[in-house]
């Protein structure tokens, strides 16, 4: 008995099939010719026109930065519907051209194509002010999109990232939704955060029906920034769970901490709460690896930054490899041994990232320029920016060759540069100048930088007292009192000088005028050893007033 044949799919169903299979799998392809090919085959087929098929290689497409191709399958399709138009908005936004995802928006209005709550979504997205939030806000208003949570949660999202103003408008919002979900707390209490509106951020908080490790994290954040330690470490030991975020923007703050009685303890603090992170097995991931060693170079802390350094050693392997592929980690050990007398070194590493194939960007040069102790060093640096790497240098460059100009007795030099840069001079370069005339005794051109100063910041009574030391070394004591008689004329009242430093987990506070009740003897002693053997390197001190 002859068997009837199987009935097969029409040719067109089967091409589509298997394109469609094809395409379920675009994401995975990151070979732009295997692409380019599909999308040839597509059009072979006559498929570029399906409704079905031409998102997915709309959207293919655009993750490849293939918008010219994406556009022209977009310009096949004779009457889009607004998901298409969506997929051709979210490829817009892929590719860092919210312009273009707008004039999208404004072709599907006055084609009579009505937006979804995904366009709205996703053109918030693209907002870039507070100006394009407010429009899409007016939308979101006039046809009532509150009740999909997605669009007002956005809405606050983006109106938070616009200061001030922006988080008040994004209150407005808040305040009229019916329905609120943790993730609408936690987006206002972040933008009041960033915003410094820190009460009205820890009442909100304290308000919240149910509270998730993001809530407790933007709050704890919020008083790390502000400096409240105290109140930062209450919040952290009432948390029910902590993650690897939680741990790194404490111990961070604790490290940052600017208040000198406090760094005393706060030093072992961090270090304990470290220790503590370790035991409870939170691996630290790199954001946090580069947050502690960050904030221990600003500071100084060297027993937590060996502590960090000694937890990414026993890691190895790959994972070791991965943390210092992070060009942020590089750029944090560069800065952190140049802020703190180690420029060799941190030269040596600024090679050694480079024979690793790593190019250094516009962060690193500002860390390879302090850490140069010789004039010709900096400058080859200085010029390689933009020869050898295509970085144009900033102002924060400038400032680090002129100081080094300036240090180095090459005034004259540092002085054209200034006046050369394309830059305003700020206070912190002028200053450094001045200081180098102190140390070479550069009279008039010190009275020219002071003038520059006073405009600048007429309240500094320090820049007189610099001019006053160099008119002393000059012996100039008629200046001098001309000097003082200004200083005293701004009223300073400075604060007392303090020197600190760490020695076996402890702080050592030094301030002027103030008598030494601990180890005072031995510490003169140490000093006069020290005086006795610079005069014989010889050495002389500087002993201007």
């Amino acid at each position: 008995m002859q068997l009837p044949a199987p009935i097969r799919a029409p040719t067109f169903l089967s091409r589509r099939r298997l394109f469609e299979q094809k395409l379920a799998d675009l994401h995975k392809c990151t070979d732009l010719n295997q692409l380019k090919q599909l999308h040839a085959l597509i059009y072979k087929s006559n498929l570029h026109k399906d409704p079905f098929i031409a998102p997915k290689l709309i959207s293919a497409l655009s993750l490849c930065q293939q918008m010219t191709l994406a556009i022209n399958v977009f310009d096949q399709i004779q009457n889009p519907n607004a998901f298409l138009c969506n997929t051709l908005i979210k490829a817009y936004i892929r590719n860092s051209e919210p312009d273009k995802a707008f004039e999208v928006f404004r072709e599907m209005r006055w084609s009579g194509i009505f937006p979804d709550n995904y366009t709205y979504l996703f053109l918030i997205k693209a907002c870039s002010g507070l100006q394009s939030v407010k429009m899409i806000h007016a939308h979101v208003e006039k046809y009532n999109l509150y009740s999909d949570l997605f669009v007002p949660n956005s809405l606050i999202d983006a109106y938070s990232k616009c200061g001030l103003m922006g988080v008040k408008a994004a209150k407005v919002v808040f305040d009229v939704m019916e329905e609120r979900d943790v993730v609408t707390y936690n987006s206002m209490i972040s933008g009041l955060v960033k915003a410094g509106e820190l009460t009205q951020a820890k009442k909100l908080f304290d308000g919240m029906p149910h509270r998730d490790r993001v809530s407790w994290n933007a709050i704890l954040d919020g008083y790390v920034k502000a400096g409240e330690m105290s109140a930062a470490f209450q919040i952290f030991e009432k948390m029910p769970s902590r993650d690897v975020v939680s741990w790194s923007t404490v111990i961070s703050g604790y490290a940052k901490t600017g208040d000198i009685e406090m760094a005393k303890g706060l030093a072992k603090e961090a270090a304990r709460l470290y220790d503590r992170m370790e035991e409870a097995r939170l691996k630290p991931d790199d954001a946090t690896f580069v947050s502690i060693l960050s904030a221990s170079a600003e500071s100084g802390l060297l027993g937590l930054g060996k502590k960090v350094h000694q937890s990414i050693l026993r890691r190895h392997g790959a994972y070791l490899v991965q943390w210092k592929e992070k060009m942020v980690t590089w750029n944090a050990m560069i800065h952190g041994l140049a802020m703190h007398g180690h420029g060799r070194k941190a030269l040596q590493l600024f090679d050694r990232m480079k024979q690793e194939g790593f190019a250094p960007d516009k962060v690193t040069f500002v860390g390879v320029l302090a850490a140069c102790s010789q004039c010709n060093d900096g400058i080859h640096h200085f010029y390689s920016m933009e020869n050898d790497y295509g970085i144009a240098p900033e102002i924060e460059h400038y400032g680090c060759l002129i100081d080094l100009l300036g240090r180095g007795g090459r005034l004259s030099e540092a002085f054209r540069l200034l006046h050369n840069m394309p830059f305003e001079p700020n206070v912190v370069i002028w200053s450094s100048l001045l200081r180098a005339c102190r140390m070479h005794n550069a009279v008039q051109l010190a009275e020219e930088v002071l003038h520059q100063l006073v405009k600048l910041e007429p309240a500094g009574p320090g820049n007189f007292s610099m001019l006053s030391n160099i008119y002393a070394a000059a012996g100039d004591w008629g200046s001098v009192s001309n000097a003082r008689l200004q200083i005293r004329n701004i009223d300073s009242k400075r604060p007392s000088g303090v020197s600190l430093i760490e020695l076996n987990d402890e702080f050592h506070e030094f301030t002027v005028m103030i008598q030494l009740t601990l180890n005072q003897t031995e510490i003169y002693q140490t000093i006069k050893g020290l005086n006795q053997h610079l005069t014989k390197i010889p050495y002389a001190p500087s002993i201007a007033i």
